[in-house]
């Protein structure tokens, strides 16, 4: 059993086919219109996009729970942080 239990998602971004830095930017703006704890799933293509976007996004301050690969993509669960200030 892990230490949290990854939930269904709050929303759905599909990024296939969007190229760096504007997938990471278009993650980033839809994590912020989510309330904080919510959680998203992004899809990515494979090379550039996933060895890019989560380490960014981790950089940023989210908290990135799963990747997984789906055959052709990646799908990224992202959690927006609960503030603590």
């Amino acid at each position: 059993m892990s230490l949290f239990s990854v939930s269904t998602p709050d929303a759905q971004l599909d990024l296939r086919g969007t190229p760096c830095p504007i997938n990471f930017v278009r993650t980033k703006l839809r994590l912020e219109q989510m309330q904080p704890g919510y959680l998203l799933e992004v899809w990515l293509d494979p090379g550039e996009p996933i060895e890019q976007v989560p380490d960014s996004l981790i950089m940023a301050g989210y908290q990135v729970e799963q990747i997984t690969d789906c055959a052709g993509y990646f799908s990224l669960l992202v959690r927006r942080p609960i503030s603590t200030s």
